[in-house]
């Protein structure tokens, strides 16, 4: 009968220690933010680690790349990150934020303590780590070179010429022709079709979150490039339409599109890279 009243004791105990230790963490965690966050350092360490950091929620900051800079300027300021414009605009400050490819300037946190007990922020996934938060994109960047990502027109003298015999064979008659040289502006002859294609900011968080391009980075140019190309190819100022075309035109350069939609869901910009990569389809297709 002891047994069990000291037992019964020593379970009330426990239980009162664990209530109390429980509610001494959820005190811990409604007063601090805790920031678990990749680190690289090739001259300090072969492997990665997990670094943990602790900020008061008082000295928080609205936006997730203030606190990096919080936590750069008064904990650790061998923590490396790129940033610039601090605005959603340059796409510098793109990595993973609690597994989403996002941009640290845009990303919110003040309204998150309530139910974030920590935050994870690693590097951009399945890109060559240079330190901690930074990443290359060397190879990123000479796919986005190979699509000729600027406006392209035909010598004056080449277009003259065109157009004149395509007047000539249409008319069979010898015609005086007056073709001038624009002194203006080219303009877009619908600007509302480059709506949602110009406004890419080349942070690569589309690309670095598509499987397919995880398996085939070297051959498949991924959806931010195939969205850039899109943009060119219908450009009504620009002369080499089907040029743009052909250089698309590959099982893995744009074949490799399985359609998973990750890149929608983690665009920042809320673009929509899987529908520019249809529709360069469907004109491949319809021009064969």
């Amino acid at each position: 009968m002891n047994s069990f009243y000291n037992l019964f004791l020593f379970q009330s105990k426990f239980q009162g220690l664990r209530s109390f230790f429980s509610g001494f963490v959820d005190l811990f965690r409604a007063n601090y933010l805790s920031y678990r966050i990749y680190r690289y350092d090739p001259y300090v360490s072969v492997e990665p680690w997990i670094q943990t950091y602790l900020v008061f929620n008082r000295d928080q900051y609205s936006m997730l790349l203030d606190n990096l800079f919080l936590l750069k300027n008064l904990k650790d300021n061998s923590l490396s990150f790129r940033r610039s414009c601090r605005e959603g605009v340059c796409g510098s400050c793109a990595m993973n934020i609690n597994g989403q490819n996002t941009l640290a300037c845009t990303y919110v946190i003040k309204n998150k303590f309530s139910f974030l007990s920590s935050i994870r922020i690693f590097p951009l996934p399945h890109l060559p780590v240079i330190k901690d938060l930074i990443v290359s994109m060397k190879h990123f960047y000479l796919q986005y070179r190979s699509i000729d990502p600027y406006l392209k027109k035909l010598p004056f003298n080449t277009i003259f010429f065109h157009v004149r015999d395509r007047i000539l064979n249409l008319t069979n008659s010898n015609i005086q022709l007056n073709i001038f040289r624009a002194t203006k502006e080219f303009i877009q002859f619908d600007r509302r079709m480059l709506d949602g294609l110009y406004e890419c900011i080349l942070c690569a968080c589309c690309s670095t979150s598509c499987p397919s391009y995880w398996w085939n980075q070297d051959r498949y140019l991924g959806p931010a490039v195939l969205l850039q190309s899109y943009r060119w190819i219908i450009d009504s100022r620009d002369d080499f339409f089907f040029d743009r075309l052909n250089q698309i035109d590959d099982a893995y350069k744009i074949g490799r599109c399985h359609s998973i939609l990750n890149c929608v869901s983690s665009c920042p910009k809320g673009l929509n890279p899987a529908e520019a990569i249809s529709n360069s389809r469907f004109l491949l297709e319809l021009y064969k």
